[in-house]
């Protein structure tokens, strides 16, 4: 992150501002950044989301800027449990990742700012003080990625049952389903803009939940339970062997 000009707003009071991330040099350095910023004032810091909601409560801060992976309380369920808790404070996220699985999850649990590691001082500021004034704190690149994921036309889908079986979630039994399409792990990754690490997690969470033991079984399992429409002309089942792929 590149750092800004210091000074203070004129005839403004300085946003008080509580940093949240699980790596201690990487704190350390927002907090000096943040120092350096105009109309920032760095009330404290954690570790954690457990650290973040008791701090909150604690100093009562203007806005949190909050990253997403940490161990105990993630930057989510953090975010959400501030929001229905202290309303008066607002979270901008400030993480490393930009996918669909670490965006949407964050927006939804009440953030209302998003950017990415590489922001600028003038970038942090600006979201701060979009995001006290009731507007977005969105960096160009996340405004640009919503965009994009809102013009993109919705899959068709599928006859099936309104709930999926088993207790899958829906992104699982879309999973399952592009399983039986025939698709590999890399493949599902570039369909649904994610990592193929959480291809893999979204596999081996259905596989636990159904107890299929192969991509073979998981292809008749999409079939029997609607999740995918069986082929018009005979082919070839995925091997058991497959399951080298996860």
């Amino acid at each position: 992150m590149s750092g800004a000009n210091a000074g203070e707003r004129v005839g403004r009071p300085s946003a008080r501002v509580l940093v949240i991330d699980d790596q201690t040099v990487v704190r350390e350095g927002i907090v000096m950044l943040l120092g350096l910023l105009p109309g920032i004032e760095v009330v404290g810091s954690g570790g954690d989301g457990e650290e973040a909601l008791a701090l909150v409560a604690e100093l009562a801060p203007d806005v949190v800027l909050m990253d997403l992976r940490m161990p105990r309380c993630d930057g989510v369920e953090a975010t959400r449990r501030i929001r229905a808790g202290y309303p008066g404070t607002q979270v901008v996220i400030l993480t490393t990742y930009a996918d669909d699985d670490s965006l949407f999850p964050a927006l939804t649990a009440g953030a209302r700012g998003y950017l990415t590691k590489d922001a600028g001082g003038d970038e942090i500021v600006k979201a701060v003080e979009n995001v006290l004034s009731g507007d977005a704190g969105l960096s160009p690149g996340i405004q640009r990625r919503l965009l994009e994921r809102l013009a993109r036309p919705e899959p068709v889908a599928v006859p099936g049952p309104t709930e999926p079986p088993d207790g899958l979630t829906a992104r699982e039994a879309e999973v399952i389903g592009l399983i039986a399409d025939g698709l590999t792990n890399q493949e599902i990754a570039r369909a649904l803009h994610v990592s193929t690490a959480t291809v893999k997690t979204h596999i081996n969470n259905l596989f636990a939940k159904t107890g299929l033991k192969d991509r073979a079984q998981a292809v008749r399992y999409a079939y029997r339970h609607g999740l995918a429409n069986p082929p018009e002309t005979n082919r070839t089942l995925p091997s058991p062997n497959g399951v080298t792929d996860l």
